[in-house]
């Protein structure tokens, strides 16, 4: 019995230092974890992946610097990205790596997005219409800025596949458009293909 007890301290002992530990890999009971590097390049299957998703936003942050567009540090907002993909892909996550890096940049402002618009519009009437905050302190309706460009696009793909190879390719446009005039002031793409074989 005595070796019993012995043999569970050890082992409660053991797990304690290796809980202490902060190396990776992580090992759990059924599978090992790793951290790895978030910038590796991911290929675990043809479906639209984060090394996709980067390639994109790198591509399309690089093409709107280059022009020149925002000089004077303009306003934009994001409208649409369609995904006419046969996957689900969340294209929102696609603008939020685009509009990061661009705010990071310190040459555009964002204001909310058609998406975003009904949270402002909430808040505004919480701090006018509750009675709760003095006036002087509130946001003022009708301040809010204009977006001077609006930013859509769309994520495309065609898939071929026979009994040995699976080709996908994809395309992601973006355009800028003025929403005053409504001109097309800028407009990239990116294509991607990915192929696997059995």
């Amino acid at each position: 019995m005595s070796r019993l007890i012995s043999c569970a301290l050890l082992l409660c002992a053991t797990l304690g230092l290796t809980a202490c530990e902060t190396t990776s890999p992580v090992v759990r009971l059924d599978r090992q974890v790793n951290y790895g590097d978030a910038k590796a390049v991911e290929l675990v299957t043809n479906e639209f992946g984060s090394t996709d998703l980067q390639m994109i936003a790198e591509k399309m942050v690089g093409s709107l610097l280059e022009t020149g567009i925002f000089q004077g540090r303009p306003t934009v907002t994001i409208s649409t990205v369609k995904n006419k993909t046969s996957e689900y892909i969340d294209t929102t996550n696609v603008m939020n790596s685009i509009q990061t890096t661009l705010v990071k940049s310190g040459k555009v402002r964002f204001v909310r997005s058609i998406a975003e618009m009904q949270q402002g519009v909430d808040e505004l009437q919480r701090q006018n219409q509750s009675g709760l905050y003095k006036q002087s302190s509130t946001a003022k309706v009708g301040k809010m800025t204009a977006a001077k460009y609006t930013l859509e696009g769309e994520l495309t793909s065609i898939v071929k596949q026979n009994a040995s190879t699976k080709d996908v390719f994809y395309k992601f446009t973006l355009k800028m458009i003025d929403v005053e005039e409504g001109a097309i002031e800028w407009q990239d793409e990116k294509e991607i293909r990915k192929t696997s074989k059995r």
